[in-house]
């Protein structure tokens, strides 16, 4: 009992530094190169156990023996890069791991992000065959061992054939037993993330890793809030193509910018896997705000009223800022939807303005 109170003590401490460095993590990226299947390595501040420290008994008392004011009273203190080498070990990080499902607890409770309400009825329902009861008959391959084993011992005594010295047990037909099943249907709501990105000639590394880190919180806390979800991944210049997550965040792209291409591939994907009234649907799109021309801005936004804005529970648009980009897309995007909740619109100047970025996502709760 005290080993459970002293873990969930030190589990405490853990979360209390995360929540205390939870804009460092967030900012650095630092936690991404470290998650698992489903845990996060968090590099944590070394944390000091208290204890007491004993001078020399013939060291006299504070304030006594020789010495000038200032002089440090610590035996043999050196300054960093001083002394020689030795053979000891270094002072070392602690990293402890921690679950996403915590992590996005954690991140819920620091930017008071209100839970996602799913929008409608838009439930999968799933089905799985559940094993409920135990019947004489059936296949082989479902025989009930320990049943059929049971039922033949009990045939056994009660004939009066049971031999103690010799407990041999030999099941007959009659003793034979099997497990039954049932369907069993449940509901489950579902999500799809669709990510797009602009990756034109504008957008540098800086502006994709920004992107990577802000999906990557904004992914926690999707999961944290749906059964199952899905990830697709969208990069664009004057033509727009579906790529893997690696392709996403790594590609080296040029060019121009037509995000109508996007859209329109975005607007495919939710017509051939999602439908509106079973997913709940998040397009993302981020793009430092530089467009082909006004012709495909006008497209663009005929795609988000007629298309992605009715089937989306959010439609969110997140503009890096880049010494490259002209910025006008989101001041499109606000002179269009500036009376719709539906789209949320996010300036991102730079790592630093990522957390007030997924407030500004996920702070709707929708």
């Amino acid at each position: 009992m005290r080993i459970k109170q002293d873990h969930d003590r030190f589990r405490q401490i853990v979360r209390g530094k995360i929540r205390n460095n939870l804009k460092q993590y967030i900012s650095s990226g630092s936690l991404i190169g470290k998650q698992g299947n489903d845990r996060v390595s968090i590099p944590l501040p070394q944390i000091d156990l208290p204890r007491f420290r004993f001078n020399s008994q013939d060291g006299g008392g504070v304030g006594q023996g020789e010495g000038e004011s200032g002089e440090s009273l610590g035996p043999g203190e050196q300054q960093p890069g001083e002394g020689e080498a030795g053979e000891g070990e270094g002072e070392k990080a602690l990293e402890v791991d921690v679950t996403l499902d915590e992590l996005a607890q954690i991140l819920g409770e620091e930017l008071q992000l209100p839970r996602i309400e799913p929008r409608g009825e838009k439930q999968v329902v799933t089905e799985r065959d559940k094993y409920t009861g135990i019947r004489p008959v059936g296949p082989n391959s479902l025989r009930s061992f320990k049943r059929t084993y049971k039922e033949a011992l009990k045939r056994t005594i009660a004939m009066g054939q049971y031999n103690g010295r010799n407990p041999v047990v030999l099941p007959i037909k009659d003793d034979m037993r099997y497990r039954s099943w049932s369907t069993v249907k449940s509901p489950q709501s579902n999500a799809v993330v669709i990510y797009m990105m602009d990756v034109s000639g504008s957008m540098g590394d800086e502006q994709k890793e920004i992107v990577r880190i802000e999906s990557f919180w904004i992914n926690a806390w999707l999961k944290s809030q749906y059964e199952g979800i899905e990830t697709r991944y969208i990069v664009h210049d004057a033509t727009a193509r579906e790529v893997d997550e690696h392709t996403f965040f790594h590609t080296r792209e040029s060019g121009g910018t037509m995000i109508s291409s996007a859209y329109r591939l975005a607007a495919q994907i939710l017509e051939a896997d999602y439908p509106s009234s079973e997913w709940n649907i998040y397009p993302f799109h981020f793009s430092d705000g530089d467009n082909w021309s006004v012709d495909d801005t006008r497209a663009c936004i005929q795609l988000l009223r007629d298309v992605l804005v009715p089937a989306s529970n959010q439609f969110s648009y997140g503009q890096v800022e880049s010494p490259y980009g002209s910025g006008q897309f989101i001041k499109d995007l606000h002179v269009h939807f500036k009376d719709s909740d539906d789209v949320i619109t996010s300036e991102i100047k730079n790592k630093d303005g990522i957390v007030e970025s997924i407030r500004d996502f996920l702070g709707k709760g929708k």
